[in-house]
């Protein structure tokens, strides 16, 4: 077998999918927990004439161990101190800063700090209003959304936010075709009904229209269009707490509190990220005091950080979803009898024991565990359908499908050392029966622009992972639709049932009424052998014992969180 490794390229679209958590029990010295686990179940049932109710915490909240009053088990005594810069490490380096534009985790944690959104996000995956007065009054059964703004939000230069802007911020993404089109294709029209007023029409009542859609951030209409270009690379004007200072990509981001905020102001003074792709370095550079924070704590680093005498580890519940998925439209991967084989030539269970535990689980469907868990799929069933690991199985089934022992697979993976490590265990099962197979370590550019061409000469198999909301459309849509191929679908099935069932189960109101289009969508998907689900990992968090009142976000793109209604973040001298 034969690994290649292609160079990284910064301008990649997709953001590198590697998220860390620990699932065992940690030393009480080492690490501060919160029970964030709340994905919002009853939020996506928005069918119902009126306005929404205020959710009700879940029960079983809080952590007895993290202290309820917000201090994560510090001495609340001591008083919080004004100023000050917090340096955080990212995993890869930013890429845009036009919300409207930005596809990729890493630019969406600068853009969190930049711009502000009508709902915002709790603790949890509830929204609940940021720069909205209230919860959305919803109308005609889920097709019409009305928001009304909050007197006070202004963006950094001092122009009030308004519905003309939301307007804006809701149809440029479709109406320019950015990658993120699909977020909000289902709206039909917006309408203003005054200056703080937006009545949102949607063609179809769309389930998690209010967690995926109403979270996104907001910018100024006027500021944006007059340069485009600058917006994004130079002077983005937001809304949030801070405001940029500098950037120099694959260097540095410097961003400064804006004293004007029109909500409560950050501690912090300044924050500053700095993109350190080595894994061991970022671990290294957290140890020597010369970051703060790390995002992303690998798992064999993670007993690493755990002894660290200077930094704690901070983790929630990821909504993130890893698989090994087939190139169905071409070559012997079109066949079930070979997907088949391919599942019987490695063990994803030991794959996910050997290279991802203790920092994330297994998974055996194809949205994340947390989703699974609260829309009550049945996990239990989706766990028999793998196979062991049996080789002369696979052997025959390979012989019976036709498939010539010359032939050589061609396996694509991202610059991940876990992702490649699923594709070298698949390529050592197919070599011991007697195949050839080529594993491709690909930098984020080429990868992307090959996993998804449906063609056998790019690839059978690929390595990927995905991080959406916390409903199944988001992974269910994205990752099997034909209206995906050669953009988020690189599987290229084709069944009409399949097809109809996804699009059923986006339009359909209530979990009830969608949960049994996509346990059977699910079925069909696992059965087919279309991906093979591997794991989901945490969010994790090494930080430095001077930072206060940080807590690891379960959506990553959120991190780090400097100032919510339950938390902002202050330094030590």
């Amino acid at each position: 077998m034969s690994v290649i490794f292609g160079r990284y390229d910064r301008n990649s679209s997709l953001e590198p999918l590697y998220y860390r958590s620990s699932m065992s029990q940690k030393d009480e010295r080492t690490v501060r927990r919160r029970n964030v686990l709340r994905i919002g179940a009853g939020i996506t049932a928005l069918t119902l004439a009126g306005c929404l109710e205020d959710a009700e915490p879940a029960d079983g909240e809080a952590d007895p161990d993290d202290g309820s009053d917000g201090t994560d088990g510090e001495d609340a005594s001591e008083e919080p101190r004004d100023g000050g810069e917090l340096i955080f490490a990212q995993q890869q380096t930013p890429l845009q800063l036009d919300p409207i534009e930005i596809n990729d985790i890493y630019s969406q944690q600068i853009a969190s700090q930049l711009y502000e959104p009508l709902f915002d996000f709790d603790e949890g995956t509830e929204p609940v209003p940021k720069m909205a007065a209230e919860l959305p009054t919803v109308e005609r059964d889920g097709e019409r959304y009305i928001v009304e703004l909050r007197d006070g939000p202004r963006f950094h230069n001092d122009e009030p936010v308004t519905a003309t802007d939301v307007k804006h911020s809701l149809e440029a993404p479709l109406e320019e075709e950015t990658a993120n089109a699909a977020d909000v294709e289902m709206i039909e029209s917006i309408d203003l009904v005054d200056e703080q007023t937006v009545q949102i029409d949607l063609e179809f009542g769309y389930g998690p229209f209010f967690t995926l859609v109403l979270t996104r951030n907001i910018v100024p209409r006027d500021a944006r269009i007059e340069d485009r270009t600058a917006f994004n690379n130079e002077t983005p004007i937001g809304s949030g707490p801070y405001e940029l200072v500098d950037w120099t990509e694959g260097e540095f981001v410097e961003l400064q509190r804006w004293d004007d905020y029109w909500d409560e102001l950050p501690y912090a003074e300044r924050l500053r990220f700095e993109p350190i792709e080595e894994q061991t370095t970022r671990v290294t550079v957290l140890e020597t005091g010369d970051v703060d924070v790390i995002g992303g704590i690998p798992p064999q680093l993670w007993e690493t950080v755990e002894n660290n005498q200077q930094a704690t580890i901070d983790d929630a519940p990821g909504i993130s979803y890893f698989y090994l998925a087939f190139n169905t439209n071409e070559g012997p991967a079109a066949d079930p009898q070979v997907r088949e084989a391919i599942d019987y030539v490695f063990s994803m269970d030991q794959a996910v024991e050997n290279f991802v535990e203790p920092a994330g689980v297994r998974n055996y469907g194809p949205v994340p565990v947390p989703v699974a868990e609260t829309w009550d799929f049945p996990t239990d069933q989706w766990a028999q359908i793998p196979h062991d690991r049996d080789l002369d199985r696979a052997a025959d089934l390979l012989e019976d499908a036709g498939v010539s022992e010359d032939y050589e697979f061609t396996i694509l993976t991202p610059p991940d050392d876990i992702r490649e490590q699923i594709g070298v265990s698949v390529g050592n099962g197919l070599e011991e029966i007697g195949y050839s197979a080529q594993v491709q370590r690909l930098d984020w550019g080429t990868f992307t622009d090959t996993y998804n061409t449906g063609n056998e000469d790019d690839c059978n198999m690929y390595t990927l992972g995905w991080l959406g909301g916390p409903d199944p459309d988001n992974y269910v849509y994205n990752l099997f639709h034909e209206s995906q191929e050669g953009s988020t679908n690189g599987v290229y099935y084709r069944d009409g049932d399949l097809m109809e069932q996804i699009l059923e189960a986006r339009r359909g109101g209530s979990i009830e009424e969608r949960r049994p289009l996509y346990e059977s969508a699910i079925e069909t998907i696992l059965d087919e052998r279309l991906h093979l689900p591997a794991y989901s990992l945490s969010v994790s968090l090494g930080i430095r014992d001077r930072v206060n009142d940080l807590v690891a976000h379960p959506r990553e793109q959120r991190n780090p969180r400097m100032v919510s209604d339950y938390n902002n973040v202050w330094l030590d001298e």
